[in-house]
């Protein structure tokens, strides 16, 4: 993929920018400080940061209307704070505390918001694209023309049911968008070494599934491709395939020293292709903002980090009689 900053002349107002930017860096602060309680101990099990691939879910989620869907895979915590879930909530989930969306109990890879139409948060490689094809079925049965962006990544798209799925959401014409963030790494295996097609979203071909490759570090741009596949859905024409090529700057999960790529790729890719400092940069340059204007946003972004920590640290452990609430048998 290109590593060449971006430096266009912005057609975009200011109001749209400031958004972008403040949305894409609550996302950033939160991870980083996520991977700061895990190694202190306060986070339990699995935990996948979303650092460097902020672009994708907050360009989406500008596209996205009132009742639209969106399910995603267990790096998901940037997906639940761009839909607008509360931070303390997430950040509570994530040290396994009772004031968290899953009651403490599902921990980085499992949260839910029936009132953000968030669905997860999955463990299972793959598992979310059959279930958000099933979330855009509804829609479709119901006639509120409502679409269900479901999000996996590049290694997941080697998937048999990934297969299956795109065949039903051809075949019925389901107002599914199917999201490959492309990372460029799976689990740390690179895509080169991993997928027969230099093109993921090509696959789609052979179902007549519409799609295109999408520059996952430019938020503008992933947010356009999201407007135009989300129109196609709603008219009735059926499922679309966005490749979002971004890349993340740390290891798959926080277990993962990421030995597998040299240090000199990512502070390129860092350097010349951050996604945040790119919009930051357009807000100087375009004159929508100072420099002590945006240190006032990165200052309240940071007390909104702080506060979340501390709420979640405060949060009461999770009662042992927890353990048999929410269950069917």
């Amino acid at each position: 993929m290109a590593t060449k900053k971006v430096t266009r002349k912005s057609t975009e107002g200011k109001g749209n920018l400031i958004k972008f930017y403040r949305d894409m860096l609550l996302i950033r602060r939160f991870e980083e400080k996520a991977g700061q309680l895990y190694g202190m101990g306060l986070i339990g099990g699995f935990c996948h940061l979303y650092i460097g691939q902020e672009a994708v879910v907050v360009g989406l989620e500008a596209a996205a209307k009132e009742g639209d869907k969106r399910i995603t895979s267990y790096r998901d915590h940037g997906h639940m704070l761009a839909c607008g879930m509360d931070p303390n909530g997430v950040m509570a989930e994530l040290t396994g505390r009772s004031g968290g969306y899953s009651k403490g109990k599902g921990g980085s890879m499992h949260m839910f918001s029936k009132e953000k139409n968030f669905y997860g948060g999955h463990g299972i490689v793959g598992a979310q694209v059959p279930l958000g094809a099933g979330l855009a079925f509804a829609d479709k049965y119901m006639k509120n023309e409502s679409v269900t962006f479901t999000y996996f990544g590049d290694g997941a798209a080697n998937q048999g049911q990934v297969y299956e799925t795109f065949n039903m959401a051809a075949l019925w014409k389901l107002p599914v968008i199917f999201v490959i963030e492309n990372n460029q790494y799976a689990m740390g295996t690179a895509q080169e070494r991993s997928t027969s097609s230099p093109e993921i979203y090509t696959r789609g071909d052979s179902f007549g599934i519409k799609g295109e490759a999408v520059d996952g570090m430019d938020v503008v741009a992933v947010r356009d491709a999201g407007v135009k596949a989300a129109a196609h859905c709603r008219a009735g024409k059926g499922p679309y395939i966005l490749e979002i090529k971004t890349y993340r700057y740390r290891g798959h999960s926080m277990s993962d020293p990421a030995k597998y790529r040299t240090r000199e790729e990512v502070q390129k890719m860092r350097a010349q292709r951050d996604p945040i400092e790119s919009i930051r940069s357009l807000l100087v340059s375009e004159k929508f903002s100072t420099e002590e204007e945006i240190k006032i946003i990165d200052k309240e972004i940071k007390e909104i980090i702080n506060s979340c920590a501390e709420y979640a640290k405060e949060s009461p452990e999770v009662p042992a009689e927890e353990l048999w609430t929410d269950i069917y048998a």
